[in-house]
């Protein structure tokens, strides 16, 4: 065999129920051929005329927004979708007219400047995404090249009907059809974190037919022709056919290997590719993301709005104004306005065509006037986003060394969206909790085993003031000896000296022990794999479950190390020698666990020839199957089940049955003949038949095992409580175990009034039963509105009570919840209960929910989520925040930020939210400030000049306002500002509230930003006009021209606004003085070079500074009196309101000064004073408690 290497020998399809390589005929392979179902793969000849005739995607992929030829006009479109950018590219195509009252260049460069700016960045990201492509692209695969040779070849040169050889713990590199693997059986594990989130490895397996091709040199004369789907985004169904040797054998999705899942546990595999490129199911899955844009975006799109309007209407009426008085301008040869001399004038000052002359200085005007639209507010936006967001990336607080996995900022579009979340709907099986499932207890022959503290029972302990409290708070100071006896072992959190280190032989029942431990150590599908470093056995299972059992089974002393395809042998301990000890088990039957059975089991036949089933399963299925002598210890076993439940643990039934030959014979026949039958009801007839041997079980016991809550849920929920963000969990978990992580994480506590919403109602069950659908529905949705009903009902009676509320709902109710006519009701009720969980929730169920909460209260959402069940949610909610953890990426893919715990939301919002929020509303209102300031002194000068079109500033002056010396503080701003301290936010949350409230982004503080913007420009104009009007100003007594006026004007402006941004600052750095100050020194530097070009170049400001307006003192001194007249308002204005009116966050920057932030005293002082009522979380729950006692002394 050439190439191939050695085969396991682990036969799965004659042990498994399910018969996982026997693909049945169904009713879709008759659609073969028709529409849909046209896709022609010629196996090993890829280069066949009928192939290449074909025209199938090649396997390069591109996720690039642009590519060469289309970067420049995609990326032009994507600049000018912006309404403020199509002004300006219209009055920079004005400008070249006759009546621009500036020239071209100066007009044409700015906005050049700020597109290519903006380009570039899209140009820097796609380039990166473009990198990530070539490394994808440029990885190799063995390719079937003719005569058994396989030679590595790019991913990107596959095509369709090449076949492939993967080895273990490589990526597929297409869609691939499985032939043959390093197992005799031909199967394969794969793991699709990259598909679907999930962790469990998946079994594949090939065709018997095609299983034999075992090694290179098989694909010499290996030829076959598959029909199959087209391309399509379902990841879980195929259908399709391969005719090989004349003869044609149906396929199912067993066989499909889908690209960007991985090869586990495997040596190699053989496969052909059927779907290249785009084709390939993946990426026909990867859509693009909805296009998500800030509230405070949209709102800065409508202030930009309002001021085209007003641009508009002051154009209009100084028009009107222009033509009345061009029209009056000459009058029985009389020249009302000589200098514009109307007797000789061209059309633009013409008082016989007085309406063109309107016309044309409307145009004017709106060119003249654009000055208060911020050409550069959007780029300046867009770098301060981007390093806004490397700033959340760096946060060494939010990096989580485990895993290696910093905080990632995916987009930078919604930063200060972070600072507005208002309810925040998480997952909770890997994001609450870790996803890691540890044995933790169990429950044999009647006696409870297993002394380990889940979260849920300190929760418990801390409501129930139990004596459990002490031990609590031992292990939780870090007591050495209770970190001693913490197992190390990933999986094992097991800590019991009765049954520890072969004690079990000591206890009352070892006969049960010894088989209850067994049962864990055979009824699984795990593989073992010895690591030859360490000596020791690892296991792959489907499941964190049964990994965890295997290695509580080994911990414990029977150690499951190897498996072949009719056998399993452990290492056992033998309770007559006390020596380890090898014993085989022949393994007959795997019935395998499903949604429905709820139970899986296996048939064995151990050394004695005793045929065994060993079963395990879920308590509501697995009672009514014991065996009346099999019910010893069935209450103890319950009443320990319901404990443990309680715990938040998840628990399993133990049970086994011996089974004589006849019946095992009988069986086999029935399950063989059920097997064999190709009838629509297949699958029923196997559950039938499995249903009849899992009877007459005998009770061994229980398991637990406990998914943790992640480090740090608790307190991160309690002080996003504390800051007012509501907290929902979308969970698909049962409803005990999700009202019991809620005690756990503080979201539930004792005292809360619980309304759930279920369809457990015995009636509904009795319909159910019956099987009528109709009934069911109807019955159900009447149910389900009363229940709602009742619940505004209990909500409104209690309105004016102090009693909090918290609503649980399963995913059966929920679906008739969301109904057009129901939903806005179920809303209603949700919004008025303090937590709210949803149970046993689908992944569209997740969208749903979250979707109408983004709708229906118009506030911000967070959705939170790790899986790829959380995609939809994610999408839906105004930021999705995906968990890289051990879920898969495909969440993180989907997402608006990446964090890898849950307990980093804390940060990333209440610090990181807050301040980007704070930052960006900030920007926005001083960039309309400073060019509201700027384009009203032009307009005040029009007026003043008779609306001539005379612009006041030179044209550079015009073009570098908002480009040199305004620009840069305004972005230092929006990168560094501070208003508290990261400690201080998280110290005080309230401040958080801020945000949510759009305090600092309202209409009234947008509008005070402009009136003070509109003051300054009337001081700057009417102080400025006054003083130079009459005064003196060269040494030979001629007064000020207007070259003189308009850079004394534009000096006070540029001081102004720099000023004006120095006293709204809240914390300044030494990048902040340098832009500040450094901006107003260069505005003069500026000055001096311009003024030292020639003439034709400079004009009007030819020498400015160095002769007319340097010497003269009055320069000096009116510019200063004018910077402090504008500035005075302001600071008077400042300095009352934070003395007698302060806003919460200058409450605490008092805090900060006075160095009162470390009296626990005072800081809960202004905590209380401007806090809502907390409902959630355990500083809730102390309060509640506090309050409680209080009542009772009260009523004492």
């Amino acid at each position: 065999m050439g190439g191939g290497g050695g085969r396991k020998g682990v036969n799965f399809s004659k042990i498994y129920t399910f018969a996982c390589g026997k693909s049945s005929l169904k009713n879709d392979h008759l659609e073969i051929g028709g529409p849909g179902y046209s896709r022609v793969v010629f196996c090993n000849d890829p280069d066949r005329a009928e192939a290449a005739l074909r025209n199938y995607a090649s396997n390069y992929v591109s996720t690039t927004k642009y590519t060469l030829p289309t970067f420049i006009p995609k990326s032009l479109f994507e600049q000018f979708r912006r309404v403020a950018n199509i002004y300006f590219l219209l009055s920079a195509c004005l400008s070249f007219a006759p009546f621009s009252p500036y020239s071209a260049v100066s007009s044409v460069l700015p906005l050049l400047f700020v597109i290519g700016v903006t380009m570039l960045k899209e140009a820097v990201e796609d380039w990166r995404r473009f990198e990530q492509d070539i490394e994808v692209n440029n990885r190799k695969v063995k390719v079937h090249r003719g005569d058994g040779n396989f030679e590595y070849t790019e991913w990107k040169k596959l095509k369709v009907g090449d076949v492939v050889k993967v080895e273990k713990d490589d990526f597929f590199p297409a869609d691939l059809l499985l032939l043959s693997s390093s197992y005799e059986d031909a199967i394969c594990y794969v793991e699709t974190t990259n598909l679907d989130g999930e962790t469990n490895l998946k079994l594949k397996q090939a065709l018997e037919v095609t299983s034999s091709l075992n090694g290179e040199s098989s694909f010499t004369q290996f030829k076959a022709v598959i029909k199959c789907e087209d391309p399509n985004a379902n990841l879980y169904s195929f259908v399709g056919s391969m005719y090989y040797e004349d003869e044609q054998y149906p396929l199912s999705p067993l066989q499909i290997l889908l690209r960007d899942s991985k090869l586990r546990n495997t040596d190699y595999i053989y496969g052909v590719v059927i779907f290249t490129g785009h084709d390939t199911k993946v990426i026909q899955n990867s859509t693009d993301p909805p296009s998500k844009r800030s509230k405070v975006e949209r709102k800065m799109d409508k202030i930009v709005y309002f001021l085209f309007a007003m641009l508009v209407v002051i154009s209009a009426i100084g028009s009107i104004f222009f033509g009345v008085w061009t029209h009056e301008d000459l009058r029985n040869g009389k020249m009302k306005r000589w200098y514009l001399r109307p007797d000789i004038t061209t059309i633009y000052y013409d008082p016989k065509r007085a309406a063109a002359a309107a016309l044309f200085h409307f145009l004017t005007a709106l060119m003249l006037y654009s000055y208060f639209i911020p050409i550069s507010l959007y780029v300046s936006i867009e770098i301060v986003k981007v390093l806004q967001s490397v700033f959340i990336n760096r946060d060494q607080k939010m990096y989580y060394e485990e895993y290696d996995k910093p905080a990632h900022a995916r987009t930078s579009n919604l930063n200060e969206e972070l600072g507005q979340v208002d309810t925040v709907l998480s997952d909770k099986t890997g994001t609450l909790t870790c996803n890691s499932m540890e044995f933790l207890k169990c429950s044999v022959a009647g006696v409870a085993y297993g002394r380990g503290i889940t979260e849920v029972e300190r929760a418990m302990a801390k409501r129930k003031g139990s004596p459990i409290t002490q031990e609590i708070s031992s292990s939780e100071t870090g007591d050495d000896d209770s970190m001693d006896t913490k197992s190390s072992v990933k999986g094992f959190n097991f800590s019991d000296e009765r049954i520890m280190n072969g004690s079990w032989i000591n206890q009352p029942h070892p006969d049960i022990l010894q088989m209850f431990f067994r049962v864990l150590a055979i009824c699984h599908t795990a593989i073992p794999e010895f690591d030859e470093g360490t000596g020791k056995v690892t296991y792959e299972a489907e499941s964190p479950d049964e990994a965890a059992f295997v290695i509580a089974a080994r911990e414990i002393g029977f150690e499951f190390f190897k498996r072949t395809q009719t056998s399993i042998s452990l290492h056992e301990l033998d309770p007559i020698s006390g020596n380890k000890v090898e014993r085989s088990y022949t393994l007959l039957n795997v019935i395998e666990f499903s949604s429905s059975r709820k139970r899986m089991s296996v048939i064995v036949k151990n050394e004695q020839n005793q045929i065994l089933l060993l079963s395990k399963g879920a308590d509501s299925v697995m009672f009514e199957r014991l065996a009346k002598k099999g019910q010893d210890f069935e209450e103890k076993t319950r009443e320990h089940i319901n404990e443990y439940a309680d715990a938040g643990l998840r628990t399993l039934v133990v049970a086994y049955r011996e089974l004589d030959e006849e019946e095992y014979k009988n069986f086999s026949e029935e399950l063989l003949q059920a097997k064999n039958s190709v009838s629509a009801d297949r699958d029923e007839k196997v559950d039938e038949v499995a249903d009849k041997i899992e009877r007459d079980l005998i009770l061994l016991g229980a398991t637990a095992v406990e998914d943790k809550l992640q480090k740090g849920v608790p307190e991160c929920i309690d002080k996003l409580a504390q800051a007012g963000i509501k907290i929902w969990v979308l969970t698909g978990d049962k409803m005990e175990t999700a009202i019991n992580i809620g005690f756990a994480c503080s979201l539930l506590r004792e005292g809360m009034e619980q309304i759930i919403i279920t369809l457990d109602a015995p009636d509904i069950i009795q319909l159910e039963k019956q099987g009528d659908k109709d009934a069911i529905a109807k019955a159900s949705k009447e149910s389900v509105v009363q229940q709602i009903n009742a619940g505004k009902s209990q909500l409104v009676s209690l309105a004016e009570s102090t009693d909090v509320f918290a609503l649980i709902i399963d995913g059966k109710s929920l679906a008739f919840a969301l109904e057009e006519d129901t939903k806005d009701k179920f809303l209603e009720m949700a919004i008025g209960c303090t937590s709210v969980i949803c149970c046993r929730s689908s992944p569209k169920q997740k969208a749903l929910v979250t979707r109408l909460v983004k709708e229906g209260t118009g506030k911000t959402t967070l959705a939170i989520g790790d899986g790829a069940n959380d995609v939809g949610m994610l999408q839906e909610a105004d930021i999705g925040v995906g968990i890289s953890g051990v879920e898969g990426m495909q969440a993180v893919m989907s997402s608006d930020v990446a964090i890898a715990q849950f307990r980093f939301l804390e940060r990333l919002l209440l610090v990181h939210g807050h301040w980007c929020y704070r930052r960006i509303s900030s920007m926005i209102c001083y960039f309309f400030y400073k060019n509201i300031v700027f384009g009203f002194t032009l307009f005040l000068y029009e007026a003043y000049a008779s609306f001539s079109g005379q612009t006041l500033y030179d044209d550079w002056y015009l073009s570098f306002y908002n480009v040199f010396f305004t620009s840069l503080p305004v972005v230092a701003l929006g990168v560094f500002d501070q208003d508290v301290s990261a400690r201080l936010c998280l110290q005080f949350p309230l401040l958080y509230q801020e945000g949510v409230q759009n305090v600092l982004f309202s209409w009234l503080r947008i509008l005070s930003w402009a009136l003070n913007g509109t003051y300054n420009a009337i001081i700057v104009f009417f102080l400025g006009s006054s003083a130079f009007r009459y005064q003196a100003f060269r040494e030979g007594g001629e007064v000020a021209g207007r070259y003189i006026f308009g850079t004394a004007m534009y000096t006070c402006v540029v001081w102004i606004v720099n000023c004006q941004m120095a006293l709204a600052v809240s914390y300044f750095t030494w990048i902040q003085h340098l832009f500040i100050w450094g901006s107003i020194v260069i505005w003069y530097l500026f000055l001096l070079a311009y003024g030292s070009m020639t003439p034709t170049i400079s004009t009007g400001a030819y020498q400015i500074l160095v002769e007319a307006c340097g010497p003269a003192p009055s320069f000096w001194l009116v510019t200063s009196l004018i910077i402090v007249s504008a500035l005075i308002p302001y600071v008077v204005y400042s300095s009352i309101q934070r003395k007698f009116f302060p806003m919460y966050h200058e409450t605490i920057q008092k805090i900060r000064l006075e160095r009162t932030y470390d009296d626990p005293e005072y800081s809960e002082l202004v905590r209380s004073s401007s806090s809502n009522l907390n409902t959630v979380g355990f500083t809730a729950r102390r309060e509640a408690k506090a309050n409680g006692k209080k009542k009772v002394q009260e009523k004492k």
